[in-house]
């Protein structure tokens, strides 16, 4: 007599499922286990390579070399802030000052100078002043990096004709671009120097000519040096002399540098009064305000005084500026 065949859902068959869905499972933990530690890992290995540079004094593609070396400062601070993208371009406005400061120190003492201009112009003024003291500590901290990387850029421009007249001493004696380069780094001081000594870093590393030297023109811009990038990019792509090339250079280069320092001492005391202006303003405030202590307090006490006194900011403000642009020539 024939048994009767077992209807599905039988414990057989229960069996069977459970057995591939606990396997399914353990499958599926396994990888997730795999997954976790090497995400541990890859995560491990990063932050021992940011500790590492740093100790190094930060990455060599967004730091001068020169930069200090050692435990930098406030290294968490600084792995959150390089992570975001005004982080990024503050790193590289950084680079572009030679200053020995990582985006993390920035950022803190930035902090700090608010914080303390914010109180100080509170307790001596008038609470209404702590905000606008603020948000001067931050245009000044701004103002003073692009006065660093104008001054940086002032600097290598000084240096220009002697590195155009040891390129091209180099390649009359039949060495390569790249060789006179790194002679040129060698010889010549900060910042041309370090400069240079990044772009001969990069081309190390296997960048091109080109585009090591189109982003030293990036970081330093200047009229001088994008003539200077563009007759060596040129001179690289065409494979012709440049000796002729660059000995005119330098006797232009050398004319527009005695040029500019005969335009910036013109222009010095129109810069002085343009910085006169403001502190005559707070001076003002602080005489008054010293006569009669808590008279701006009372004034800004009222939305009336609060305009008033806003409006008067922005006139220094203005007139500053103004002056500035008016004493600005480019030569």
């Amino acid at each position: 007599m024939t048994p009767a065949p077992r209807p599905h859902g039988t414990p057989l068959a229960l069996d069977a499922a459970a057995g591939t869905a606990l396997g399914a499972a353990l499958a599926a933990c396994l990888l997730a286990a795999a997954g976790v530690l090497l995400y541990a890992s890859g995560r491990a290995r990063r932050r021992a390579l940011l500790d590492r540079l740093d100790r190094d004094g930060g990455p060599a593609p967004a730091l001068p070399p020169g930069t200090g070396g050692g435990r930098r400062r406030f290294a968490g601070v600084d792995r959150r802030v390089r992570a975001t993208g005004a982080g990024r371009r503050l790193q590289a406005k950084l680079a572009a000052t030679g200053l020995d400061l990582t985006p993390g120190e920035y950022v803190v003492y930035l902090t700090g100078l608010v914080a303390v201009l914010w109180l100080l112009a509170s307790s001596v003024l008038a609470p209404f002043f702590g905000p606008i003291a603020g948000l001067v500590g931050v245009l000044a901290a701004n103002a003073f990096l692009a006065h660093q990387r104008q001054r940086r850029t002032e600097q290598f421009i000084g240096q220009l004709p002697e590195l155009a007249r040891i390129l091209a001493n180099a390649t009359s004696a039949g060495l390569a671009l790249r060789t006179a380069l790194g002679m040129a780094a060698e010889e010549l001081e900060a910042p041309a120097g370090d400069e240079l000594r990044l772009v001969t870093d990069q081309l190390a590393v296997g960048r091109s000519v080109d585009d090591a030297l189109n982003e030293l023109a990036e970081r330093l811009p200047s009229r001088e040096l994008v003539v200077l990038v563009t007759t060596l990019v040129l001179a690289n792509r065409a494979g012709g002399t440049i000796v002729a090339s660059l000995r005119n250079l330098t006797t232009t280069l050398e004319e527009r540098k005695e040029t500019r320092r005969e335009v910036r001492t013109m222009l010095a005391e129109v810069n002085a009064t343009a910085f006169t202006i403001p502190l005559l303003g707070l001076g003002a405030m602080l005489m008054m305000n010293s006569m009669m202590p808590g008279a701006l307090a009372r004034v800004t006490g009222s939305p009336v005084g609060q305009v008033a006194m806003v409006v008067a900011v922005g006139l220094f403000a203005a007139g500053f500026l103004v002056i500035r642009r008016l004493g600005r020539i480019e030569v």
